[in-house]
């Protein structure tokens, strides 16, 4: 396994100068993150680290929310991921596989099956370490990171380790380390020098049904408010019909999220389908895809330097204010499309398999997602002389194509509503004056 360090640094000047020659499309689209928007800092044959790039160095508009990053670990089947401690406050996702983790904090030690599904909320300066047990599937986690020491900036310490990774207790004097451990010099060397595997290496059966005996609590005492998981996808879906389903854990359901101001939500989209419309009152959502192929579309406010227009122009009395611009990105596995609050969004999935996407909600306590078209679009909720005056169409013609659509949240793609017989509706363009999202 490659070391953090020259090569990785090497690395990330080579890609800030592959992305300064795409300066036209990343100033298009800010929001979308691809694969070589990821810095791996560490892999080999066993498995990988890679975590996404800052995201305000992306773009001033994602300025708020700075603090925080992605980050993805995968490891091979039967493999043994090396004790660390983060200066960041994390919450995981796992995305595939299964496997056990153990976390090491004060007097206590408690280990945790994790498997598909499962949501896990890591505190800050906690020693983790994990094992993936299967034979023939990789262990596959999401990871969001809230840095507490340097905005944006994360970093990773290996104690129990020794040249690769390298054990922080090496950078301590000899003198210190004696001390400390009332141990001579050389054997102190030979100690914490000898492991040079890498991050993640490989283990035999025994090994890990020796690992796998720890499950539960040891070491000391333990609160009932234990770090165990919480399982996403065996909790009953918020909403589910043909064309998809959508499971949401807020802080009420794991209280764990609380303090992050964090919710987790897998949206799982059939072939040929989408997501309605919608937008959040005040989370801003990281959207991870986990599996299957689509594309984004959102609508951003055009900005000045959009449109070309200095910012003491003035508009003529009547002429339009608000002008806008829709954001579009293909994506797949391992995608990441952020969602700034109030901003209208959909997701569709591709025709021959399904989209499933992860998404982080930051700031999320008080959220509200508004749905606009559907049987649940709030715009139902205007009375009829408003709808007849924020249109300028007869109510009874803007309800008829509110009503057109009889589904909720997860709606048949425009790639569905191609390949089937359509029957007559009122016309959307006409309505809206214009002929696309």
């Amino acid at each position: 396994m490659e070391c953090r360090g020259t090569s990785e640094r090497e690395a990330g000047r080579e890609q800030e100068r592959e992305e300064e020659a795409e300066g036209e499309t990343r100033e298009y689209n800010p929001y979308y993150f691809g694969e070589r928007s990821y810095e791996h800092w560490s892999r080999s044959e066993h498995g990988r680290f890679k975590v996404l790039e800052r995201f305000s160095r992306r773009s001033e508009l994602l300025i708020g929310i700075e603090n925080y990053r992605l980050a993805i670990m995968e490891a091979e089947p039967e493999t043994f991921i090396m004790p660390s401690h983060w200066d960041a406050e994390e919450v995981f996702y796992v995305m595939e596989g299964r496997g056990t983790i153990t976390l090491l904090h004060e007097e206590n030690r408690e280990s945790h099956e994790i498997k598909r599904g499962d949501i896990m909320r890591i505190p800050a300066g906690v020693i983790v370490y994990a094992i993936n047990k299967a034979k023939n599937e990789r262990l596959h986690i999401a990871m969001l990171l809230h840095p507490i020491s340097t905005p944006g900036h994360f970093e990773e310490f290996f104690g129990a380790a020794g040249s690769n990774p390298e054990s922080f207790y090496n950078s301590f004097s000899n003198g210190v380390l004696e001390a400390a451990f009332n141990t001579p010099r050389d054997r102190l060397e030979r100690l914490f020098e000898r492991q040079k595997k890498g991050e993640i290496i490989k283990i035999t059966e025994e090994q890990i049904r020796a690992l796998s005996q720890t499950t539960g609590f040891g070491g000391g005492r333990h609160s009932a408010r234990s770090n165990e998981p919480y399982n996403l996808l065996q909790k009953r879906p918020s909403h589910a019909n043909e064309y998809g389903e959508l499971y949401e854990a807020r802080s009420s359901d794991y209280h764990r999220l609380q303090d992050l101001d964090v919710d987790v939500s897998i949206a799982n989209i059939s072939e040929r389908s989408m997501m309605a419309p919608s937008y959040n009152s005040r989370a801003t959502k990281l959207a991870m895809v986990v599996e299957g192929r689509g594309h984004f579309e959102m609508v951003c406010p055009r900005r000045s330097g959009d449109s070309r227009r200095s910012e003491d122009a003035t508009e003529p009395e009547g002429q339009q204010r608000v002008r806008y611009r829709t954001v579009r990105s293909e994506v797949s596995r391992g995608s990441v499309f952020v969602i700034p609050p109030g901003h209208p969004v959909t997701a569709v999935a591709a025709a021959n398999e399904n989209l499933e996407v992860l998404c982080f909600g930051i700031r999320a306590g008080r959220n509200r997602k508004c749905y606009l078209a559907g049987k649940n679009n709030v715009m139902n909720l205007l009375d009829r002389e408003a709808k007849q005056l924020s249109f300028g169409a007869p109510a009874e013609e803007v309800q008829e194509v509110f009503d057109a659509q009889p589904e909720s949240v997860f709606l048949p793609g425009p790639g569905r509503r191609r390949g089937e017989a359509k029957r007559r509706q009122p016309s959307v363009e006409s309505l809206f004056g214009f002929g696309g999202f």
